[in-house]
């Protein structure tokens, strides 16, 4: 990986050193961060003594000259640090966000100034194309046989609107079964650079969903429980949610308890045991729930379908459903095995 970088170091030393005027160089260099933060085109025009506007006009001028000299092969370093990041990017899906693009070429996570670098020949390469950051879209780089700016941010649009439209977290394959890719993996790499997107799990979904970008303890309490697709104890969700991709997962087990117990959506079937409420189960003493399958009953029931019926959405011993059922202001014995409501 330190190959990488000091191929890519080279590649910029190259390209900064056809620039003839000292003055361009500096004004490429702190537009794209190449030697330490980026900075606006105000900060460079209060440092030059010149507008904003007349920033603007220099930077797309040098950016031009630099492109004609890339390709007319002037820039002899260009072609081996081109190689690495097409090279990255085939395997990537052929686009990727820069700082996905980043962490792979370097073998860590990338610094501002090596992310620069890349933005920067990405910016100059006839064989690579910038997608440049907005609030639609992260900074990308691709493959200019892939597409131009404007074509990949079409096919970011078309997978967005069909998540939309779809109103829940599709997979990668179902993505794949109404669209038209060479390869799953390139939809999941057109996919990651929408801000709009987040994936979770496998899934992906609009940001604002919650079962893909959970932000806060309740959200990812669901979000476990609704992978899981069964009941759990509050000490397994908390190290669940620790071994989980959540962003941000350092929670203790007594904040999910008491998230557990305010919000509706979760309802305990036991001795610290929680489900989902839209999985059939409904809140509750065991004697509400006796209460309930009788109510329902038009006639009365056997101790044991009473013990069956109760153990289906509670996870308690069937001693204490026996229990529950000899309170004779509620329950009322018709025979020595049938039971009915008290008041029915």
């Amino acid at each position: 990986m330190d190959q990488n970088a000091d191929i890519i170091a080279n590649a910029i030393k190259g390209s900064l050193n056809i620039i003839e005027q000292d003055r361009e160089k500096e004004i490429i260099s702190r537009r794209f961060g190449l030697t330490g933060n980026r900075e606006t085109l105000e900060q460079i025009g209060d440092m030059l003594s010149i507008t904003r506007e007349r920033v603007r006009q220099l930077e797309k001028a040098i950016l031009i000259r630099l492109r004609v000299g890339s390709e007319e092969g002037h820039i002899s370093e260009l072609p081996a640090a081109e190689k690495i990041i097409i090279r990255n990017l085939t395997e990537m899906g052929r686009v990727a966000r820069v700082s996905d693009l980043g962490k792979k070429i370097y073998g860590k996570k990338p610094s501002s100034k090596e992310l620069s670098a890349l933005t920067f020949l990405g910016s100059i390469s006839p064989n690579l194309t910038i997608i440049d950051e907005n609030d639609k879209y992260h900074q990308a780089i691709g493959i200019a046989d892939y597409g131009d700016e404007k074509s990949i941010r079409k096919k970011v649009d078309e997978i967005v609107s069909l998540i939309k439209n779809n109103k829940q977290p599709m997979t990668i394959d179902e993505l794949d079964n109404q669209l038209n890719y060479e390869h799953p993996d390139h939809i999941k790499a057109v996919a990651s650079i929408s801000k709009f997107l987040a994936t979770l799990n496998g899934l992906w979904g609009l940001t604002k969903w919650p079962t893909v970008n959970p932000k806060n303890i309740r959200d990812k309490i669901f979000v476990v429980l609704e992978t899981k697709k069964e009941p759990m104890h509050f000490n397994d969700i908390a190290s669940a949610i620790k071994e989980s991709e959540f962003k941000r997962k350092n929670v203790t087990v007594q904040a999910i308890h008491n998230e557990l117990i305010k919000d509706s959506r979760f309802v305990l079937i036991g001795r610290g045991i929680y489900a989902l409420d839209s999985w059939g189960y409904s809140k509750g003493t065991v004697s509400d729930i006796i209460a309930k399958i009788l109510g329902e009953s038009k006639t009365a029931l056997s101790r044991e379908e009473i013990v069956k019926q109760v153990l289906r959405t509670r996870k308690v011993k069937e001693t204490t459903i026996l229990l529950n059922l000899q309170n004779k202001k509620l329950f009322k014995k018709v025979d020595k095995n049938s039971y009915t409501l008290a008041t029915k």
